[in-house]
């Protein structure tokens, strides 16, 4: 058996009991490096396996080939393992393989909704995540979509918003969106949601700040309709007050 388990942002008060369930149940749990480290203390004794950044598809493989071998394997993801994490991969490498093995998904709390939930309630009507990470998807195919979310009045939620090896990815997005959005628009930063150093911010689209952001912040960028009233940022879904 397989679980590919979505452990949440970071803290226990956001991870799921089925998550934990599975976790307790495992007999060797396979993650990065990291995302061990946030479940130490329900691992226990138990067989950890970890790995370092970019080695995605051997984690999953090596999960895949001890859940082959009989053991009750957990597979970790931080928010959902469905979104941006691994039960995609497993689910390819398992498929592609023609293998004969269990394999169960565990939902998890997304970075997008933590944050949401610490900012207001921007995430009301239609939103959209888009990864400014370009390791996997090619740059040019990027800005499609930010261009096409702007210009849809999506609120965006930026995962992977600005790192070391690139550093202008956010400020490209922002000046690809400006066309569409109204320099006054809120815009949510949340950095380290649901961990030790959680810190949050609101701004404008206009007055934003890249500098502060950075691989563990989640940007959301609202609508049209988006407003700031006692420190919240509310998207309203349109009911009639």
């Amino acid at each position: 058996m397989l679980t590919v388990i979505g452990i949440g942002p970071g803290s226990f008060a956001m991870m799921t009991q089925e998550a934990i369930a599975a976790l307790q149940e495992a007999e060797i749990v396979v993650g990065y490096k990291t995302y061990t480290h946030l479940v130490k203390p329900l691992t226990g004794d138990k067989q950890v396996i970890k790995t370092g950044m970019c080695k995605e598809i051997e984690r999953c493989q090596t999960a895949i080939e001890l859940a082959q071998a009989g053991h009750k394997v957990a597979l970790i993801s931080s928010g959902d393992a469905g979104i941006y994490g691994m039960a995609g991969l497993v689910l390819e490498l398992v498929t592609s393989q023609q293998l004969d093995i269990e394999v169960r998904l565990v939902a998890g709390i997304t970075a997008s909704i933590a944050a949401a939930s610490l900012l207001g309630a921007p995430l009301m009507h239609d939103f959209c995540h888009i990864s400014l990470s370009d390791l996997l998807t090619p740059w040019p195919v990027i800005e499609k979509r930010i261009i096409a979310a702007a210009s849809a009045d999506f609120v965006i939620c930026f995962y992977n918003p600005r790192s070391r090896g690139r550093e202008g990815h956010l400020a490209r997005a922002f000046e690809l969106m400006r066309e569409f959005t109204n320099p006054q628009t809120p815009v949510g930063v949340v950095k380290a949601a649901g961990r030790k150093k959680e810190q949050k911010w609101l701004t404008t689209f206009g007055e934003m700040d890249f500098e502060p952001v950075d691989m563990t912040s989640l940007v959301i960028v609202g609508n049209k309709t988006t407003f700031v009233r006692d420190g919240l940022m509310i998207t309203p879904r349109g009911y009639e007050l």
